[in-house]
């Protein structure tokens, strides 16, 4: 192909080779499509020398000028450029199933600057295909199944193999099959690997398993080509058709005459040359009355039981037929086989037989001891007939059994304590120890009635005050330790002639309790004790008399008790606990409000205190008088401290006139006492400063550090006095009050109190 008179040199590594294989050039992205030149070629695989497989060419190349370059996959490792020539040559060798091409770009590269002359362009090395690879099996070895005695053209599986190599070059990858082993049996289509069955006398039980080596070649059937071999296992699967079958037309077995019943003595297995289900065996026995068969499980073996005991006194040889059959039949045909089981009996020492198993006997109870129950009673089955001993094994503290094989009482017994025993007797040969056997006995002890009835229950009933004659109350019922029958018939009464309350029976072993005389008062009487009597219809007939007590209640229009005396109902104790929670809740609120006025009280109390500055102090208090406080509690004694406000006067201090304040001046006279406490008293209720304590205050201050004890006027019994008082002066401030009181008055003459 030519464009715009831009020449391209195709060059073909392979003589012979066809048209469109070998190296390609094409130009993808040129700016002016006239600066290469391309055309398609390819290179064989293979090649291990260096060879030359194309050329690439531009205008715009220049000798001297201007160099060739090539870029992309394999570019200057597997393909290299001749940079003056443009000729490209391939240095390793190349695999097709590897890697079928590959693309490169071609430049023309200006020598002095190193820099593209024109455009790039795009070119593909397609590598072309030689037979050089055997046909793969896609697995090695197979594996198939047919099953046995298939008909021929069974198709057993498929053998399946891939070439490498490309499908579209002639044959390099067209694969053909055949069998390799010497066999008649199968037989392999060579196109498709189908392998069939070719005898349809296979038989799994003669072979099971075959083994074929299978090929698989390219070139189809012309000579040469490649190939490879791969193994095929071909399993045969069973099919029933073979009948089960016994080793042995009979088998003896020696069994004891002592043998259990359905305790296995033997086992005989019939075989099967099929597999699986096919081989399942299911044994029957023909109609007997000495033997029982049945299947193991696992083994498939019949195993053989005893159906009733032997005896070789009586029979000492059997004979019975067993067949094994497959239980799922083959087209209608069921494959089965038999056998003859022959049982010689043993004869053995045999323990005594006892001629009932278990015995049943019935003694009333009360019966006085030796009382006879019953006879047991046992033979040897052995032709010796040796005599036979009888013993008890339990019960002995109640029973007795003599020789003869008789129990008795060994003491009167009681059914109310047991209704029934069960005891067991044992029967040995004599002089044969070791040969022993045993039976049971159950002994019912019949009912005598030597029991009174009793009530049922602990009843509870009340009687409401409202209710009228007839009213129902309590139903009762009574119970016997004796045996209850349908014939036993309770009756019930009262033995008193005058009653509040009457007892009516109702013929079902229940009897109501009735008011027969209405009017209660629970004020009156709060409970009533009835006498009930409760007898039997027994020979002869007991009875019992139990108190029931009746309590009277206040009840609601149901006859719901409100409240019974002997027991509080429940809406009086919800109001008792909603009483005593108010109670409670009001206590705690009068403590708090006392807390709260002595509180009070001592702050006032403190408060007045601080008014008076007496630190240390002692005080006392004089007299008390007729109490008028506004609601204060009043006590018969009181702070006297406020005795200072003998110092002041409407907040102002009193006027100290020489020695001899007033007091002093008062106290010669003692006579003059009532004016000083009246005065005392109409200057308290004029003074509107100080509290209001009903106490009288006559004096307020001695000193509590004074070494002279104390001055109280109180304790002085006469006026005149010897003692020198004027040393308190000397004392301080603390003691001025004293000097005023006992110092020298306006004459110089001695206060002393």
């Amino acid at each position: 192909m030519f464009r715009a008179g831009v020449s391209v040199l195709l060059v073909i590594c392979s003589v012979g080779s066809a048209a469109g294989q070998g190296f390609g050039l094409s130009s993808n992205n040129s700016k002016s499509p006239s600066d290469w030149i391309w055309n398609k070629v390819h290179c064989w695989e293979g090649m291990k020398e260096p060879t030359q497989i194309g050329k690439i060419q531009s205008v715009l190349h220049k000798e001297g000028e201007t160099r060739y370059q090539i870029q992309g996959e394999g570019a200057g490792t597997i393909f290299k450029v001749d940079p003056d020539t443009g000729d490209i040559v391939v240095y390793r060798e190349l695999d097709r199933e590897t890697k079928d091409h590959y693309k490169l770009q071609g430049t023309v590269i200006d020598k002095k600057t190193s820099q593209p002359v024109g455009p790039v362009t795009n070119f593909t090395i397609q590598v072309m295909d030689v037979n050089d690879n055997a046909p793969i099996f896609i697995k090695d070895p197979f594996n198939g199944t047919v099953a046995e005695m298939s008909s021929n053209g069974t198709s057993v599986l498929t053998v399946s193999a891939h070439d490498p190599d490309d499908p579209t070059v002639y044959k390099n990858a067209k694969v053909t099959y055949k069998i390799l082993s010497k066999q008649k049996d199968f037989v392999m289509d060579p196109h498709t690997g189908i392998i069939y069955v070719h005898n349809s006398e296979l038989d799994r039980e003669t072979k099971k398993n075959y083994q074929l080596v299978v090929q698989a070649k390219d070139m189809e059937f012309e000579t040469g080509g490649r190939s490879s071999s791969a193994t095929v296992y071909i399993s045969l699967t069973d099919i029933n058709d073979n009948a089960p079958y016994f080793e042995k037309s009979e088998y003896i077995y020696k069994v004891p005459e002592n043998t259990s019943v359905g305790v296995e003595f033997g086992r005989v297995e019939a075989k099967d040359l099929d597999e699986g289900e096919n081989a399942k065996i299911l044994y029957t026995i023909e109609p007997n009355k000495m033997l029982q068969i049945t299947t193991h499980p696992r083994t498939q073996e019949c195993v053989i039981m005893l159906k009733k005991p032997l005896d070789f006194e009586t029979k000492r040889l059997h004979r019975v037929r067993v067949e094994a059959e497959n239980p799922t039949p083959v087209k209608g045909k069921r494959y089965k086989n038999s056998t003859t089981l022959v049982i010689e009996v043993l004869d053995v020492d045999e323990p005594p037989v006892f001629i009932r198993s278990p015995y049943r006997f019935q003694v009333r109870e009360n019966r006085p001891k030796s009382t006879r129950v019953g006879l047991v009673s046992a033979e040897d089955p052995d032709q010796a007939k040796n005599r036979i001993r009888y013993s008890l094994q339990n019960g002995t503290n109640l029973f007795r059994i003599d020789d003869n094989g008789i129990i008795y009482t060994s003491e009167p017994l009681d059914r109310e304590e047991a209704a029934s025993y069960s005891i067991t007797v044992a029967a040995s040969e004599v002089g044969k120890s070791n040969s022993v056997s045993s039976t049971s006995v159950l002994i019912a002890v019949q009912d005598v009635n030597d029991n009174a009835p009793t009530l049922a229950d602990s009843y509870s009933p009340h009687v409401c005050e409202n209710d009228p004659i007839g009213t129902v109350i309590e139903m009762i019922s009574a119970v016997d330790k004796d045996e209850m029958t349908s014939n036993v018939k309770f009756s019930f009464s009262i033995p008193l002639k005058v009653s509040n309350f009457s007892v009516k029976n109702n013929g079902d072993n229940t009897a109501n309790i009735t008011v027969n005389q209405a009017g209660f008062d629970q004020n009156e009487v709060r409970e009533y004790f009835v006498p009930i009597i409760v007898s039997d219809n027994g020979s002869p007939s007991y009875n019992s008399t139990t108190t029931l007590k009746i309590r009277v209640c206040p009840c609601d229009q149901d006859r719901n008790p409100i409240y019974c005396n002997n027991g509080p109902s429940p809406l009086v104790s919800s109001v008792t606990v909603t009483i005593l929670l108010i109670i409670f809740l009001c206590i705690i609120a009068i403590l708090a409000l006392v807390l709260l006025i002595v509180r009070r009280k001592i702050h006032k109390k403190s408060a007045f205190a601080g008014l008076v500055k007496a630190p240390g102090e002692i005080h006392e208090q004089l007299v008390r008088y007729d109490e008028e406080g506004g609601g204060e509690m009043d006590t018969n004694s009181f702070d006297i401290t406020v005795l200072n406000s003998l110092r002041t006067k409407g907040g102002q201090p009193l006027e100290v006139r020489d020695c001899a304040p007033v007091y002093a001046q008062l106290r010669k006279n003692r006579d003059d006492m009532g004016s000083v406490v009246q005065m005392k008293k109409d200057e308290a209720d004029g003074d509107r400063d100080g509290l209001p304590y009903d106490t009288l205050h006559i004096y307020g201050y001695e000193g509590s550090d004074s070494v002279a004890e104390s001055l109280s006027s109180l304790d002085i019994s006469s006026i005149d006095s010897e003692q020198d008082y004027d040393f308190l002066n000397d004392w301080g401030p603390r003691f001025q009050m004293l000097a005023e009181l006992y110092g020298c008055d306006p004459d110089g003459e001695s206060l002393g109190y």
